[in-house]
């Protein structure tokens, strides 16, 4: 088996070659922000909010409490899952500013709770870094399948190489495992380890939410996250998620961005012409994990003998489009394409005048007429099990 190799790893370690910026590493808990930062900078002092006494130190907000256990020959200091703080950008800026000499690194798990219990701006104090759950390529690499991290996911996908590939290890088997159990760093070494899967859904995301107080009831915002789950991939109406759950839809707004800023779940957006049979205000939501997303529903059964196993491998080619995006910084915008008459492209990549529409198919499928018709000079890419890696 491989080491714990990530593809951010060369973007994270040169951070301050660059500059002397706070490095904020943002992701959901158990994406392996940690494992990540002990192994590139090993040196370093860390410091865990989730300790009480460890937060209560920071807690002072006072520089010369700071000094006590900052020493002088802490180079680098670690502040691992600051949002925990009742005023973390307070405690980042003051370390920042009142020790010039310290490189500070600070990760959280909920980009809502930094934004809203800071008080100080950060603003040209830090540089944002997200981590996601692996790549299929760092799954691969890691699992020895395959020698190196491959980056090339969506560039293939924009340049059309779409062409299918041998591989020496089984595409469909390893894809179905990846669409069963996900991508968190923990099962590289626990494969299919559904106990790990169901307490992650039921507690450890709900733990800084339910902590900080952003949520007043755990059981209707665990049925919401149900509710998206069984929707993944369809047209999200809030209207109809607050009457099914009885409550009003301001309080189902709040709860999604409240799981999107702790990033359990992504949103999507439609790409619109602004003709009137054109969806524009619809959106669908995926999850950045589809072990998380099983295990919020409870179903572990093989992922090609259900009846959702198109939106599964749907939402799986979305993310990593996601994933990829931000990795390399392309800047695409992801969309979807849907008219009033049912027409519909499952993803739509574009910045400036390009268009990449993209339909995402178990098999093979035909590709939207109308789509072309309304975007003649858009690529058209067919992703299909067979195709995408």
């Amino acid at each position: 088996m491989n080491t714990l190799k990530r593809r951010i790893d060369g973007t994270i370690q040169s951070h301050f070659s660059r500059g002397r910026q706070i490095l904020l590493l943002l992701g959901a808990r158990q994406v392996g922000k940690t494992t990540l930062l002990q192994r590139l900078f090993p040196d370093a002092r860390y410091f865990l909010l989730d300790n009480d006494p460890v937060r209560k130190s920071f807690e002072t907000y006072d520089i010369h409490s700071y000094r006590q256990f900052i020493r002088p020959t802490d180079a680098t200091v670690i502040i691992d899952e600051i949002q925990l703080l009742p005023d973390p950008g307070r405690a980042a800026k003051i370390i920042y500013d009142q020790m010039p000499d310290v490189k500070l690194i600070i990760t959280g798990s909920s980009a809502l709770n930094i934004k809203n219990r800071t008080s100080e701006s950060l603003a040209g104090r830090k540089i944002d870094y997200h981590l996601f759950p692996l790549t299929f390529s760092e799954y691969l690499y890691q699992i020895g399948a395959e020698d190196e991290v491959n980056d090339s996911f969506l560039q293939r996908i924009i340049s059309g190489d779409l062409a299918p590939r041998p591989h020496l290890f089984d595409l469909a088997a390893t894809t179905r495992r990846v669409l069963t159990y996900g991508l968190s760093p923990y099962l590289i070494d626990h494969p299919q380890d559904t106990s790990y899967l169901k307490e992650l859904s039921t507690s450890v995301i709900f733990k800084d939410i339910l902590e900080l107080n952003l949520i007043e009831d755990r059981k209707v915002a665990a049925d919401l996250l149900k509710l998206l789950a069984y929707q993944t991939g369809n047209l999200i109406n809030y209207t109809e998620l607050a009457s099914r759950l009885n409550i009003d839809v301001r309080t189902v707004k709040r709860y999604i961005e409240i799981f999107e800023q702790s990033f359990i779940i992504f949103r999507l957006y439609p790409f619109t012409s602004k003709r009137r049979d054109e969806v524009g205000k619809a959106l669908k939501i995926y999850f950045y994990d589809l072990g998380l997303r099983n295990a919020v529903i409870g179903d572990f059964t093989d992922p090609f003998l259900r009846r959702e196993a198109g939106a599964l491998f749907e939402n799986f080619i979305i993310s990593e489009s996601l994933k990829h995006n931000a990795y390399k910084d392309l800047w695409y915008q992801l969309s979807f394409w849907r008219t009033t008459q049912k027409a519909e492209v499952d993803l739509v990549l574009h910045k400036r005048d390009e268009i990449v529409g993209c339909e995402i198919k178990m098999s093979k499928g035909q590709f939207s007429s109308a789509f072309g018709k309304r975007f003649p000079d858009a690529q058209k890419r067919m992703i299909t099990m067979k195709n995408f890696y």
